[in-house]
């Protein structure tokens, strides 16, 4: 399969990622073992959420994190939402996946899903019970830049999750 985008990154570590965009709908054909990732573009009310990284203050991403061994990634996103954000999945969908390459051949390949999510509160948020989460914000589409930027990838899966909710 021919990735949709590819593009490089440099880590804070100076190794340097290739990154490979795969539209996908299934998790079929990807290495279980290799699938370390799970994070979605969860939406609720007029926007997207974005959480605040005790580990790096003012750095943002989508909800989400890694896969914990014997576990499916559908569950991981829907743990994830729930510990991050104190929010319940209504509903998701895979959008496709990110192929990671180190280029120094250090790691070994890994795939990060991206889904899209429509979800709700169980209460307000508290804290993240690992203490990594300390701010939730919404964003759309006009002004998610100002928090993260992925580039081409990323404009395309925010883009794509707005066609698949209609938002």
């Amino acid at each position: 399969m021919t990735p949709r985008f590819t593009s490089t990154y440099t880590g804070h570590s100076g190794r340097t990622y290739l990154f490979e965009w795969f539209d996908a709908n299934s998790i079929d054909g990807i290495p279980r073992e290799q699938i370390k990732q799970a994070y979605a573009i969860a939406f609720h009310g007029d926007g997207f959420l974005v959480v605040n990284n005790v580990k790096k203050p003012g750095s943002y991403s989508l909800i989400g994190g890694s896969v914990e061994p014997g576990e499916h990634p559908d569950e991981t996103l829907v743990r994830e939402i729930k510990e991050e954000a104190n929010m319940k999945v209504l509903s998701y969908k895979l959008l496709g996946y990110q192929k990671v390459t180190d280029m120094s051949g250090t790691d070994p390949v890994c795939y990060q899903l991206r889904y899209v999510a429509r979800v709700e509160p169980y209460g307000p948020f508290v804290a993240d019970p690992a203490g990594s989460v300390t701010e939730i914000i919404t964003c759309t589409k006009d002004n998610y830049k100002q928090y993260f930027d992925w580039g081409e990838i990323g404009d395309w899966v925010v883009g794509r999750s707005y066609l698949e909710f209609d938002t």
